[in-house]
């Protein structure tokens, strides 16, 4: 014999539960997406429409952040995090473009571990920058963008990396060797 009352009391909880996490995905999706459609943007010199985008993906997070606030079992959630480390990268890398130093994300509570996955993803972008940059020969810009692409893997090495941001570090230093191959050939055309 059940205790039927009971029962329902878990069940509401855990469909609750289900809703609230389902919910979360979605805005964690659309954060992401808009985060990569910021950092195309800014490939393509849009300053205006990547901070626009940044700023609804800070509205998303931040919306985010509150509703997990009613239920800390939801902040693990995967998506919330790969929203947060797009955001991150795109949020960094716009940095680099408008020429400020690269740093924390002031409006988003992201933890260490995933600004590092999405600061390890900025040489991926300097280096498809750099790739835009060289076919109009601005060789100062992929200088620069080998220049940063170098302190963010200084900068790593110190961290003593391991799991999913090891992984991480090898593709950034996978980038910076291919910027430093843009760089050579732009110097064998001087």
């Amino acid at each position: 014999m059940l205790n039927n009352e009971y029962f329902d009391k878990i069940k509401k909880v855990l469909l609750e539960y289900a809703e609230k996490r389902r919910e979360i995905i979605k805005m964690s999706d659309d954060a992401l997406h808009r985060s990569k459609q910021a950092i195309f943007a800014l490939h393509r010199d849009e300053l205006e429409i990547a901070n626009n985008l940044l700023q609804e993906v800070e509205n998303i997070l931040s919306a985010v952040e509150k509703k997990q606030e009613c239920d800390s079992g939801l902040t693990k959630e995967g998506a919330y995090n790969a929203g947060l480390e797009e955001y991150t990268e795109a949020y960094l890398f716009r940095q680099f473009l408008v020429g400020e130093e690269l740093s924390e994300v002031k409006k988003i509570s992201v933890k260490p571990n995933i600004f590092v996955g999405g600061l390890a993803d900025v040489p991926g972008e300097l280096y498809r920058y750099a790739i835009k940059s060289a076919t109009v020969r601005d060789v100062v810009m992929v200088k620069k963008c080998q220049s940063v692409s170098e302190e963010i893997i200084k900068a790593m090495l110190d961290m003593n990396l391991t799991g999913y941001n090891r992984q991480k570090f090898d593709q950034a230093k996978q980038a910076l060797s291919k910027i430093e191959k843009v760089v050579y050939e732009l110097s064998l055309r001087d």
